[in-house]
């Protein structure tokens, strides 16, 4: 399951207002000037737990703890124009790139309002990815990592394939912190790299046409991808880049994928694009067959597809293994581009759909039957929420109000001729380490879901106030 991101625009607008094709990738540089539009990108966090929007004045943090009201954690006027937004999980750390300073990410305690630290790279902050093990910054034809414990820099990843929209996936799962990335700028070849590690895992040859989305499921034990045309979706094992599932979205027509997300049990993939329809599907496991499954006409025909297949061109032979959607939602309105999660709230199966309106609806799910989700409840990021139900204002469904003072961010240097630097990064040595040995708690190897929003825990909030001083990160 993978935090994505939507962004205004007539087309899936990439920096500097390219196409960009990554299942939700944030809007780049002058990509969020669309007429009418307030914000400019919205992601979801690692477990769909909270909903993060960049806006033109600021950004805005958003809790999914409930469907029918939806909570302003915290609501940020100092940054303008935001088309990077990034929590981790349901800490107070946030990821922030601003169109003012695209070669600048921004590293947040929204709790404290204070500024941890930044870094600024050679070239203008196409994604952020982050887990609790790692932090990777993409650009266009370069990938940093980043240790988030200390924001060392461990890798850099030079003259990848040009990738002007950023597309990338990091795995939520911290002992198997996997790194997706397009190996070819004219091809779906796909690139898994260990981030832990540091190395390759695998090359898998995904599609014939470039890339569009790609998404891990929680566990890292699948990675989802879809290319540009749109049509067919293809789930892998991970890390050994078999195929295990193939859906045809449809055949009519290509599409934009947006987004692809997988359901917390990894049962479900959804996937949206800059239609008005959201595709779900279900991963079934084909088993031993019994006695009744073998007495259906649907099991019959299943079989004398499967025997036939063997002896039919491999292009036909695909086609007849390729599942359908289980479910799927039509969305009120069609907008060019939104971003699709599954969730558990309130106990029960949900699909929710952040659209380039400023719209978050949420869909009730049935997981035995599937077929056309009933829409819970909609809501607006910004002003009263519309009923659903009742076509009337809804008690508790404000999510506006006054921006939270916050103070004045730390200079920044100038910007470095290559690599990162860390402008106001203090209390870090010269490898970009901590210094005097200090270590953060390891809550990536904490055996449940860890909120790190105590004070005393991550993020290090003393370390950069110390005024101790700290060099350059180096590349590695």
């Amino acid at each position: 399951m993978e935090s994505g991101e939507a962004c205004p625009g007539g087309e899936a607008a990439g920096p500097g207002g390219e196409a960009a094709g990554p299942g939700g990738e944030a809007a780049g540089p002058g990509g969020a000037d669309g007429p009418g539009l307030q914000f400019g990108c919205a992601s979801f966090n690692q477990d769909s737990t909270s909903l993060a929007v960049g806006t033109k004045t600021g950004y805005k943090l958003f809790s999914l703890t409930m469907v029918d009201q939806l909570d302003c954690l915290h609501e940020s006027a100092e940054t303008p124009d935001v088309y990077i937004v990034e929590r981790l999980f349901s800490s107070s750390l946030v990821v922030v790139v601003s169109t003012a300073m695209p070669q600048r990410m921004n590293i947040y305690h929204f709790k404290k309002e204070t500024e941890i630290c930044n870094y600024s790279y050679p070239n203008t902050i196409r994604a952020v990815k982050l887990n609790r093990q790692r932090l990777a910054v993409c650009l266009e034809e370069s990938i940093y990592i980043h240790n988030i414990k200390d924001m060392k820099l461990l890798k850099t990843l030079l003259n990848t394939p040009s990738n002007p929209s950023g597309l990338c996936a990091l795995s939520i799962n911290h002992s198997n912190s996997y790194l997706a990335y397009p190996g070819s700028a004219t091809t779906g070849e796909i690139i898994v790299y260990d981030s832990n590690n540091l190395n390759t895992v695998t090359m898998i040859p995904a599609h014939d046409s470039p890339l569009a989305a790609l998404s891990f499921n929680a566990s890292a034990t699948k990675l989802a991808s879809a290319s540009e045309k749109g049509t067919v979706i293809r789930v892998f094992s991970i890390p050994e880049g078999l195929r295990l599932f193939e859906f045809r979205r449809g055949m009519k027509r290509y599409v934009n994928i947006s987004s692809l997300s997988f359901s917390p049990d990894s049962q479900f993939l959804c996937a949206s694009s800059n239609t008005e329809t959201v595709h779900i599907f279900k991963m079934d496991q084909l088993g031993p067959s019994g006695g009744d499954e073998a007495a259906t006409w649907t099991a019959y025909v299943g079989k004398m597809f499967s025997a036939a297949s063997s002896y039919l061109p491999a292009q036909v032979s695909g086609m007849m293994s390729q599942d359908r959607a289980f479910a799927i939602v039509h969305l009120l309105t069609s907008v060019q581009r939104n971003v699709c999660t599954m969730a558990m709230i309130q106990k029960l199966p949900r699909l929710l759909v952040a659209t380039a309106d400023g719209q978050l609806f949420i869909y009730n799910v049935d997981p035995l039957d599937g077929g056309e989700c009933m829409l819970a409840h909609k809501h607006r990021l910004f002003g009263i929420d519309d009923n659903v139900d009742e076509g009337e204002e809804s008690e508790g469904s404000e999510v506006t109000g006054p921006a939270q003072a916050c103070p004045s961010y730390a200079a920044t240097a100038a910007l470095p001729v290559s690599g990162p630097t860390t402008a106001t990064l203090t209390g870090y040595s010269e490898d970009g380490g901590a210094k005097k040995g200090e270590v953060i708690p390891e809550h990536e190897f904490a055996a449940g879901p860890v909120c790190l929003d105590d004070e005393n825990e991550f993020p290090p909030i003393n370390w950069c106030r110390d005024g101790t001083g700290g060099g350059p990160a180096r590349r590695s």
